[in-house]
């Protein structure tokens, strides 16, 4: 296998507080290469968001971001250029984002949005990029493109907003893809939904694939590769197969044994004490 597409090593993430400055992320290592879908799983504040978004120099400039090494395809992640990251951002890494109402803006309509990116990114005329926008909502799965076009965000269900912003994403024809828990809102059929969109259009387009998420189960089902992170550090990297056969860390463990099971006995419920309200 050639080198990596991403190549982070020793990333770390300090923010201010009325206290003083404090250590968020890490020194923190990891990385992708070209069409492998790498999970990120940690609790809420592990730092799994927080990580992504420097890479993209998404995060609040009080923020401070150092690493050793971070490079993708090669080229250098940080410095960069406002013109260097109008570049990176969408046309090689795009982002989906957990809460697709948030994402949007609420006064654009949908078409607006999406040849907003075809025409930045490749210098499309009006007319070519509503062409592919329309391509793009029906790769994605939203019906009755030509109409949708004209709607905004508020119209569509909260699944059929993800959808969109999945298009979004791909209008770029972006590399890799970070998908920062992008069926967290959702309910459980339209989560299955999503996943499987995803996981599709990463074989087609041959993306390599971030899944930030804190659900260990959903990425046994997509992930090569899987990134734990605990309290802003990295604590285990593995192939999913053998993390979840043989996991090296006490808190990945944990993760684990937290997960429901099938065929896992039920334990009886304790008898009542007497004298208690059992209703």
């Amino acid at each position: 296998m050639s080198g990596p597409l991403l190549n982070v090593e020793g990333l770390s993430i300090s923010l201010p507080t009325p206290a003083g400055r404090i250590t968020a992320v890490s020194d923190v290592s990891f990385h992708v290469h070209a069409g492998e879908a790498v999970g990120v799983v940690g609790e809420s504040g592990s730092g799994k968001s927080l990580s992504m978004l420097s890479l993209l120099n998404l995060l609040p400039p009080e923020a401070e971001v150092r690493a050793a090494h971070a490079t993708f395809d090669g080229e250098n992640l940080f410095g960069r250029s406002p013109m260097e990251l109008m570049h990176l951002r969408g046309r090689q890494i795009a982002i989906v984002f957990q809460d697709p109402l948030a994402a949007l803006n609420p006064v654009l309509t949908i078409g607006r949005q999406i040849t907003e990116v075809l025409r930045r990114h490749f210098g499309m005329g009006k007319a070519q990029a509503t062409s592919r926008a329309l391509e793009l909502l029906a790769e994605v799965g939203v019906p009755d493109p030509p109409l949708r076009l004209r709607q905004f965000p508020h119209e569509f269900s909260g699944g059929m907003r993800q959808r969109v912003t999945i298009a979004m994403a791909l209008a770029g024809e972006p590399r890799l893809l970070v998908a920062d828990e992008p069926t967290t809102a959702l309910d459980v059929t339209v989560q299955a939904e999503i996943v499987s969109l995803i996981k599709r259009l990463q074989r087609r387009r041959g993306m390599a694939v971030l899944w930030v998420t804190h659900d260990l189960a959903l990425l046994a089902r997509i992930a090569d590769r899987v990134v734990v992170m605990h309290a802003g550090k990295l604590i285990e990297t593995a192939p999913v197969d053998q993390l979840f056969s043989a996991p090296a860390h006490t808190y990945t463990k944990q993760l684990l044994a937290s997960i429901p099971r099938i065929d896992r006995v039920r334990a009886r419920a304790p008898a009542a004490q007497e004298g208690s309200d059992v209703g």
